[in-house]
């Protein structure tokens, strides 16, 4: 079982939340109102784990091509994009890419944890895979369910990015399956591209930070469910 990380079982923190938190490590108290504009502004000009910026600004364009691959690429395109709003707030590009890094900046999806546990109690063994340019594991394990993964085959780690087959032929192999026998759990086209390798897919649209996923379903398809 493969299960993608953003959008699939985990989602980032309310954009207000962001950068009222990041603001306040900066030594600024943001009203709502105002963090309310800039979050949008942000969020547009582009936010690791929000919808793909409107636009890359040229000086921008290597990086944000390689984000997933090196992590000092994902840290210059994230912070570098935010660095394009004029927010008033010394710093604050920085530190806002640091809520991403942080624990306390994700939320897992109500149903992740019970799913996965499910999962670990049937003997199926799981994956995360994720296009990504930062360890995840922490995260993982503040949203409680690290140690119900077998395995993280991260984008940065492996040198793949989905849509690829070879990340989701990686993951299979670290767990020990056959591809055929495998199927993926994720978000967007990117995720549905293990079909290329041999898995079978599914894709659930994202969800609010905190709510129930629909995750359920996986039981259903594995023959699981209690």
């Amino acid at each position: 079982m493969l299960f993608d990380f953003h959008g699939t079982l985990a989602q980032v923190e309310d954009p207000v939340r962001w950068v009222t938190q990041a603001a306040a490590s900066c030594g600024t108290v943001l009203e709502r109102p105002r963090a309310t504009v800039l979050a949008d502004r942000l969020v547009t000009a582009g936010r690791a784990g929000g919808p793909r910026p409107y636009r890359i600004p040229p000086h921008l364009a290597e990086v944000w091509a390689e984000r997933d691959l090196y992590p000092p690429a994902h840290r210059a395109a994230f912070a570098g994009l935010a660095a394009t709003v004029t927010t008033g707030v010394d710093g604050l590009d920085d530190a806002l890419y640091e809520r991403v890094l942080d624990p306390d900046g994700w939320v897992g999806y109500a149903d992740t944890v019970p799913v996965l546990a499910r999962l670990r109690d049937a003997g199926v063994p799981t994956a995360v895979v994720s296009n990504i340019g930062f360890d995840i594991r922490q995260i993982s394990a503040k949203l409680g369910f690290a140690d119900l993964v077998d395995t993280f085959v991260l984008s940065y780690e492996v040198a793949r990015c989905k849509p690829d087959p070879g990340i989701f032929t990686t993951a299979c192999a670290g767990l020990r399956v056959d591809p055929e026998r495998a199927l993926m759990v994720g978000d967007t086209a990117a995720d549905a591209g293990a079909a290329g390798a041999g898995c079978l897919t599914l894709v659930l649209p994202e969800s609010p930070p905190g709510a129930v996923h629909g995750l359920a379903a996986v039981l259903d398809l594995v023959g699981t469910r209690r």
